[in-house]
């Protein structure tokens, strides 16, 4: 790279609200000099500046040319947006500024835990991560992968870091989605310190894929999720459940599989439905949860509703978002309805009653209760009571 060379980072043009342009030139010689535009200009134009200087000298950058164009950006952007402008510079991807602001304590790694939901934000788009944690959903993922596009990788992969560390994300679980083959392993060597659960790694084939990620994450608590979007993945959807212990869950995507079979993707799902039962089935048969595909019809609730429904009946305990009105919609469906709670408390209580007369047969009136069905309505019982749909103290109301 020629050592005089300007690098950009950032987006910028007249629409762009909450984010930030950078260039930068260095020299040989002249001390720094910083040309800032800000939409902000009067309020903290001088704060802006006083920060850049600090960050260049933290990272030890004495001479050259620092164009901004800020459109409003968080400091966290602002920083996100230098940091990747001078890894170009210097030519060291792996180059980090210190994180902006402190972490908040981040909720305990769970390897099971509700994955009702998980939102989609796209990792170059700092604006969509600020308030997602106020629509609840059970996770968010900060995406390096489909939505953003190839030139913005690098920078993409800066903002999350810094969000990540930045944000408050409440009680959502924290996923990343790396990119696929050598650049994934960058995104989670990369990322590796940062304050998240769970790795989501897109179009995993081979047991081998998962085995080489484990080396590069070794040493930390994250988790893995497997997204199967092709024929050879799903044939290998049992290998890849058993690939690593840090597994808790399978997904599929189904825009990607079905351009790998050559077929038209349709509502009715006919066409992926084999594909999706083989996920299912080598998730719960190696313990791990079956997370269904997004719906990507934003404006199409009942279409929602039918998925979730059809989904749920497969076998599977959560599906993607892809817009924040989807989340209620999916805790609704995945939820236990009234009847299934009523009949699974019922069975419950013979159960425990069962077992407090040393019976080993359970039954409800005059049926008797197979052990599967009591397993069924245990696990309803449970998921009642983690949906706020049912009362720890529910057997006290029961008649």
């Amino acid at each position: 790279m020629d050592p005089h060379a300007s690098c950009q980072a950032g987006r910028r043009g007249d629409k762009i609200r909450g984010d930030a342009w950078m260039a930068f030139t260095p020299t040989s010689s002249g001390g720094l000099e910083i040309e800032l535009t800000s939409k902000l200009e009067a309020l903290y134009g001088e704060a802006t500046r006083h920060s850049l200087e600090q960050w260049l000298a933290q990272a030890g950058v004495e001479n050259g040319r620092l164009q901004v164009e800020d459109k409003g950006a968080y400091p966290f952007v602002l920083k996100a947006r230098l940091e990747a402008v001078l890894q170009k510079s210097l030519g060291k991807p792996e180059f980090q500024l210190a994180p902006e602001g402190k972490a908040e304590p981040m909720p305990p790694v769970q390897r099971l835990r509700p994955r009702r939901s998980r939102l989609y934000l796209p990792g170059n788009e700092a604006k969509y991560m600020i308030n997602a944690a106020l629509h609840q959903p059970d996770g968010v993922i900060l995406d390096l992968e489909d939505s953003v596009a190839p030139a913005a990788k690098q920078d993409a992969r800066c903002v999350v870091r810094q969000a990540l560390h930045a944000l408050s994300w409440g009680e959502c679980e924290r996923m990343v989605r790396i990119n696929q083959g050598e650049m994934g392993l960058a995104d989670a060597a990369y990322l590796r310190q940062a304050p998240f659960h769970l790795l989501l790694i897109p179009k995993v084939e081979t047991a081998e894929e998962l085995q080489a990620l484990e080396k590069v994450v070794e040493g930390t608590d994250l988790l893995f999720m497997p997204i199967l979007e092709t024929a050879l993945g799903i044939l290998n959807a049992m290998e890849i459940a058993q690939a690593s212990e840090r597994n808790v869950a399978l997904t599929l995507g189904l825009e990607d599989l079905t351009a790998d079979l050559g077929v038209v993707k349709t509502v009715q799902g006919a066409e992926t439905l084999w594909a999706r039962s083989q996920v299912v089935h080598a998730a719960k048969a190696c313990g791990l949860q079956a997370i269904d595909s997004v719906f990507g019809d934003v404006g199409d609730e009942q279409g929602l509703r039918e998925s979730v429904r059809e989904a749920k009946a497969l076998g599977f305990e959560g599906k993607g978002c892809v817009h924040p009105r989807q989340i209620r919609i999916i805790h609704q469906e995945i939820a236990p309805q009234a009847k299934e709670i009523d009949k699974a408390c019922r069975i419950s209580l013979a159960f425990e009653e069962a077992q407090e007369r040393g019976e080993g047969v359970v039954s409800l009136g005059s049926k008797m209760i197979d052990p599967p069905v009591v397993k069924r309505a245990l696990q309803t019982v449970e998921a009642a009571i983690s949906a706020g749909l049912l009362n720890q103290d529910w057997r006290e109301t029961q008649g």
